[in-house]
């Protein structure tokens, strides 16, 4: 019955450790995918003085030229174009400051998945003018609705204010919350035609058909616009790339908590063992067996019980994975705003994390023997005369 305890305790503490590896992997996955699939795109190309202080005078140079070159390039899957410029938005009840951009809804579908977004509303229809698709965030804070008029005030490349109306035709709600309420969408055509600058534009973002792709296209782009600035969504979203570190990093520091409680479980139940069997050890000692002879045999027993919890272990955990890979856990319910403030969905797909079973195991067979040397010692003090004699 104990040896059932210690191989129980070895395959709960190996399938917390795994699945807690599983959710932070698949959130990390998640995380990155939104960041390419929906905000920034894998590459973003941009007049190299642009982003200092978005001044909307610092179009891409020969943007269409720039364009006509990378619809040529066969590793590119989809690209979109965009205008931007930083504004106010007002309204009766008062104002907020915002990133206006000019969009081609259709580009914009393949690059953001905009059209998924829509929660209330509709597109830009293209016989209406002025129109805006607001973040819902942004409408719970300025109190808007679907066909409220808002003004939209910002400068031209020329340093001059400029103020249109909009009509809201649409609410979206993406899976980052803070993005939400920063950013509104327009037609880039009516942008244009406001800033004065024609068929320019400041942003392209760039989507590849595979991610091993992203370094040589970046590279490639580099040498070949050497006028522009070239910047993979690593450059652009820093924090991602340092979350993904940073969540890994504690993901082992939870694991370790959990196999320190492992520990206690094997001392108990190794401990009460070697009490119960007092006299056994004590005729062993009495009849010649040696302190080491003694302390290898309960190490072996140690280890065979955990080379019996392993294979339980990781086949439930691998098990488990699968399932939830496929139909996700969802955290609607309990913690969406916490969620999406951070910029994760609330729903989760486990990722079983292959790549670190070796490293877990190592951690659960050292844990196992470190548990049972107390246990060990303890039988090794054991005294023969006194062990017979209870």
């Amino acid at each position: 019955m104990r040896s059932l305890v210690i191989i129980l305790s070895v395959v709960l503490g190996l399938f917390a450790g795994i699945m807690v590896l599983a959710i932070y992997k698949g959130m990390m996955h998640d995380r990155i995918s939104t960041v390419i699939e929906q905000e920034v795109g894998q590459l973003q190309l941009h007049h190299p003085s642009f982003k200092k202080d978005y001044d909307p005078a610092f179009t891409i140079d020969n943007g269409l030229a720039v364009l006509d070159t990378l619809h040529l390039i066969d590793a590119i899957r989809a690209l979109s174009t965009r205008t931007i410029t930083q504004g106010m938005l007002s309204t009766t009840t008062g104002g907020a400051g915002i990133q206006i951009n000019g969009i081609h809804y259709d580009q914009e579908i393949a690059v953001s998945k905009i059209d998924k977004k829509i929660k209330e509303g509709r597109p830009f229809d293209q016989f209406k003018k002025n129109e805006i698709l607001i973040g819902k965030k942004l409408a719970k804070k300025m109190k808007l609705k679907i066909g409220n008029k808002i003004v939209l005030t910002f400068t031209d490349p020329n340093a001059t204010i400029i103020a249109g109306a909009f009509r809201i035709c649409g609410i979206y709600e993406s899976d980052n919350t803070p993005l939400d309420e920063k950013n509104v969408y327009v037609q880039i055509h009516e942008l244009n035609h406001m800033l004065g600058i024609g068929k320019g534009f400041h942003e392209i973002v760039v989507l590849l058909k595979q991610d091993a792709q992203l370094e040589q296209t970046e590279k490639y782009l580099t040498n070949h616009f050497k006028h522009l600035l070239i910047e993979s969504w690593k450059t652009i979203s820093p924090e991602t790339e340092f979350m993904v570190v940073t969540v890994d990093a504690m993901s082992f520091i939870i694991i370790g908590i959990i196999l320190f409680a492992l520990a206690f479980g094997i001392v108990n139940t190794m401990l009460m063992a070697i009490l119960e069997r007092n006299k056994e050890i004590g005729m062993m000692m009495a009849v010649g067996m040696n302190k080491f002879k003694l302390f290898k045999l309960i190490l072996l027993e140690t280890t065979c019980l955990t080379i019996a919890g392993v294979p339980i272990g990781l086949l439930i955990a691998w098990v488990v994975c699968n399932y939830y890979q496929m139909h996700g856990i969802n955290w609607a319910n309990t913690g969406k705003d916490l969620m999406r403030s951070f910029g994760f969905s609330t729903m989760i797909y486990p990722i079983f994390p292959a790549d670190k079973i070796i490293p877990i195991l190592c951690f659960v067979f050292v844990t196992a023997l470190l548990s049972c040397l107390y246990p060990a010692i303890k039988a090794l003090n054991l005294k023969p005369v006194e062990a017979l004699r209870k």
